[in-house]
C-alpha cells in the first residue's frame, strides 16, 4: 500500500520539476511512511511514497525498467499503490515467458507484466490497485484502478496533460490545479453516493473502478476493462454453497500475504467473523495466532439502546468469536472527548480531502486504525459482504424496492436522512438537487445488464445488487481507506474479491436469501466456522456512540455556522429555523443516528468549504 501521484505535460520540461513534483509527493506522506521517491523525465514525472508490505528491503519506486529505448532511457516508469494478490503466479509465468527478477515484489511484476502484455495485463490481475505506469517509447501514461474501486486514483486534465493522485491534496499541491465547485460539485457533495468518476472538486475526476486511461499527445482516453455481467446461474444450493466457501478459503489466505504483521478487525458480526476464523485457521496452520480488533465506547455495551439499525451490541459478540478462534484481542474504547477533539476531527477532514462522511463513524473508525496501527500495518475486514450479499434492508423493504431513487436515500429521507432539510429551499431548487438525483439514478440503472427471461421482481432485485456495488459500496471503501492511510494502515477486503462479487451477484435472491434468513448463502458456507450465536445475529451495524451530550456539542457547532459566526461559507444558504429545531431536540434527549450523520455531513461541507478555500462558481446567492 502506497501513495502514488504524478504530471504529465507534453509542451515543457517537467525534468526542473523537482520541487513541485515533491510537494505533491510529500502530501502523501501518511500514505507512505517508509519511503520516498521521484523519477522526472522531460515530458512526465512520477512521485511515491512507500509503506513497506513485501520485499522490505527491495521494490522502491518509482521503480525503472532495466532496459533502455533508443533514447537511453527506461523503457518503462512504474508508480504503484495496492496489493496483486496473485503476483506469485504471474510471476512464474512471466519468468517461463523469459523475464528475469531482481526483487520480490509485486511492483516489479506489474511492471514486467506490462512490459509482456501492455495494458491488457489488466485482466490478469487480482488485487486492489491504482497503478501509473509511464511509457518512454510510446510517450504515454497508463493509469489503472482496481476493478472494485478499493484503491483510490484521482485525476486533473491541464491544457497539455494530467495531474495524478491518490488523493486529491496532491493533486492540489500543483499550482495548476484549483480548488472551485460549482452546483454539481455540491450536489455531488450532499447526496449519500459516489457516482462513478465525478470529484466535488471541478475539474477533478477519478479513474472508474474497472477502467483505464490512456493520456498521449492526442489526449486523455477512457477504457473500461472490467464490469459486472448477468449470466445465468446453473448450480444447484448445495453447490452455490459449496463454491462461495472455496472461493473464500482461496481469498483470504491469498490476502494474507504480507511480510509485516497483519491482523483482523472483529466486531462480531456475520462478515467480519467469518474473514476472521477463517484467518485465524490460516495463521494456525502456521503455528501462529492471529490478533483481533474491535472498537466500543465508553459505558456503550452496559447502556445500550437497541435500535432498528443496531439491535444488538457489538462486544459480547466480538469476545465470544476471540474466544472461539483463539485470537489475541484488542478492544479500543473510545470516549466522548476523543470524538468531539478538534484535532481529531481536522484530521478526518483531511483525511478524506471530500466533503463526505459517516458522523462518528468516521472519526472512530480513525482512532480504531491509529490505534490498530500501533501493532500491525494490514488489517482485514468484512466490508463488501452486505453488498455482495444482499444485506441491506433496501434489498426487502417494498418502500425502498419501489423507489424511484437510490433505495438508501429512500429509506434515509424517512428517518431524518433528507439532505435538503437544512437548507434554504431556493438553495436547494438553485443547484437543482432533485434533477441531478433524478439524472444519476437514470444513468445508474442504464448500466445494469439485462438477462433474459427474468421476471419484473428478479430483474428490480439484480438492480439493487448492481445499484449498491457500483454507487454505495464505493462510499464505504473510500472511508476504510482514507481513514486507514491516515495512519499507514493498509486494510484489506477479502469479500471484495471480483471473483467472488462475479460470482454471487448472478445468485438468485431464493438461493441468497433461502429460509427467509439474510445472507443465508453466506451463513450456510461459513457453518462450520462459527459460534451458533453469531452464526444467527441479525445484522447490526458499525457502533455509533449514544450519547446527548455528543449531539448537543454538534449542534452547537452547525447552529453557529448557520449564525455566519466566523465567517462559514454555508451560513447564506442554511435554514436557521430547521437548524433551531434540531436544537431545540437535542436539549431534551439524542438525536436520531441519521440526524446525526445529517448535522455532521453538513457541518464537515462547511469545513470543506473552508479548509480547502474553495471558490464557489455559478451559484444563487454567491457573489
Amino acid at each position: 500500500m502506497c501513495g502514488i501521484t504524478g504530471w504529465v505535460a507534453f509542451s515543457r520540461d517537467l525534468s526542473q520539476q523537482s520541487a513541485v513534483v515533491g510537494a505533491m509527493t510529500d502530501t502523501l506522506d501518511h500514505r507512505g511512511p517508509d519511503a520516498r521517491g521521484l523519477w522526472l523525465g522531460t515530458h512526465a514525472a512520477l512521485g511515491h511514497r512507500r509503506l513497506s508490505i513485501i520485499d522490505l528491503e527491495h521494490g522502491t519506486q518509482p521503480m525503472l525498467t532495466p532496459e533502455q529505448g533508443p533514447d537511453g532511457l527506461p523503457r518503462a516508469v512504474i508508480s504503484y499503490g495496492g496489493e496483486i494478490y496473485n503476483f506469485r503466479e504471474l510471476r512464474e509465468e512471466l519468468a517461463l515467458l523469459g523475464h528475469r527478477f531482481t526483487t520480490r515484489s509485486d511492483t516489479e511484476v506489474a511492471l514486467r507484466g506490462y512490459l509482456q502484455w501492455g495494458a491488457d495485463l489488466v485482466h490478469r490481475l487480482n488485487g486492489m490497485y491504482s497503478i501509473a505506469i509511464w511509457d518512454t517509447a510510446r510517450e504515454e501514461l497508463l493509469l489503472v484502478r482496481d476493478r472494485l474501486g478499493v484503491k483510490p486514483l484521482f485525476y486533473y486534465p491541464t491544457d497539455d496533460g494530467v495531474l495524478f493522485g491518490s488523493e486529491p491534496k496532491a493533486i492540489l499541491a500543483n499550482p495548476l490545479a484549483r480548488a472551485r465547485a460549482g452546483g454539481e460539485e455540491l450536489c455531488d457533495a450532499l447526496l449519500f453516493l459516489r457516482s462513478p468518476g465525478r470529484v466535488p472538486f471541478r475539474g477533478m475526476h477519478e479513474v472508474k473502478p474497472g477502467h483505464l486511461l490512456r493520456i498521449g499527445r492526442d489526449g486523455i482516453r477512457e477504457e473500461r476493462y472490467w464490469s459486472l455481467e448477468a449470466r445465468p446461474h446453473t448450480d444447484d444450493l448445495t453447490t452455490t454453497i459449496a463454491t462461495v466457501r472455496d472461493l473464500l478459503d482461496d481469498i483470504v489466505p491469498r490476502q494474507m500475504i504480507a511480510d509485516v504483521p497483519l491482523v483482523s478487525l472483529l466486531s462480531g458480526g456475520l462478515d467480519s467473523s467469518t474473514v476472521t476464523a477463517l484467518a485465524a485457521r490460516t495463521r494456525a496452520a502456521e503455528g501462529a495466532q492471529l490478533s483481533t480488533f474491535s472498537v466500543d465506547f465508553t459505558g456503550h455495551t452496559e447502556n445500550f439502546k437497541a435500535d432498528a439499525v443496531r439491535p444488538t451490541p457489538d462486544g459480547p459478540y466480538a469476545r465470544e468469536v476471540a474466544r472461539h478462534v483463539s485470537s489475541d484481542h484488542h478492544m479500543i474504547t473510545l470516549d466522548r472527548g476523543r470524538l468531539l477533539d478538534p484535532a481529531v476531527r481536522k484530521a478526518v477532514l483531511g483525511a478524506w480531502d471530500l466533503p463526505f462522511n459517516f458522523a462518528d463513524l468516521d472519526v472512530s473508525l480513525y482512532l480504531l486504525f491509529a490505534a490498530v496501527r500501533e501493532h500491525a500495518t494490514v488489517a482485514l475486514s468484512g466490508e463488501g459482504a452486505d453488498e455482495v450479499f444482499g444485506g441491506y434492508l433496501w434489498f426487502s423493504d417494498p418502500g425502498a424496492r419501489a423507489a424511484e431513487t437510490f433505495p438508501w436515500l429512500k429509506l434515509g429521507a424517512h428517518r431524518g436522512l433528507d439532505p435538503r432539510s437544512l437548507f434554504h429551499p431556493w438553495f436547494i431548487d438553485g443547484i437543482d438537487l432533485a434533477e441531478y438525483e433524478a439524472d444519476l439514478y437514470r444513468t445508474a440503472l442504464a448500466e445494469v445488464p439485462v438477462l433474459d427471461g427474468e421476471n419484473a421482481e428478479e430483474r428490480r432485485t439484480r438492480e439493487l445488487g448492481h445499484l449498491t456495488l457500483t454507487r454505495w459500496l464505493p462510499i464505504l471503501l473510500d472511508k476504510k481507506d482514507r481513514m486507514g492511510m491516515a495512519s499507514g494502515l493498509e486494510g484489506r477486503v477479502p469479500f471484495c474479491d471480483h471473483r467472488l462479487v462475479e460470482y454471487v451477484f448472478n445468485v438468485p435472491w431464493e438461493m441468497k436469501n433461502f429460509g427467509g434468513e439474510e445472507k443465508a448463502l453466506l451463513r450456510a458456507a461459513a457453518a462450520d466456522l462459527l459460534p451458533e450465536s453469531v452464526l444467527r445475529r441479525k445484522k447490526a451495524a458499525y457502533p455509533s456512540i449514544q450519547d446527548p451530550a455528543y449531539d448537543r456539542a454538534l449542534i452547537t457547532g452547525l447552529a453557529t455556522a448557520a449564525d455566519g459566526e466566523g465567517g462559514a461559507p454555508l451560513a447564506p444558504f442554511l435554514d436557521g429555523d430547521a437548524v433551531r429545531r434540531l436544537t431545540d431536540k437535542t436539549a431534551g434527549g439524542s438525536l436520531s443516528e441519521f440526524e446525526r450523520i445529517l448535522v455532521e455531513s453538513t457541518a464537515r461541507m462547511d469545513d470543506w468549504l473552508r479548509t480547502y478555500q474553495v471558490e464557489l462558481t455559478g451559484i444563487k446567492g454567491v457573489n
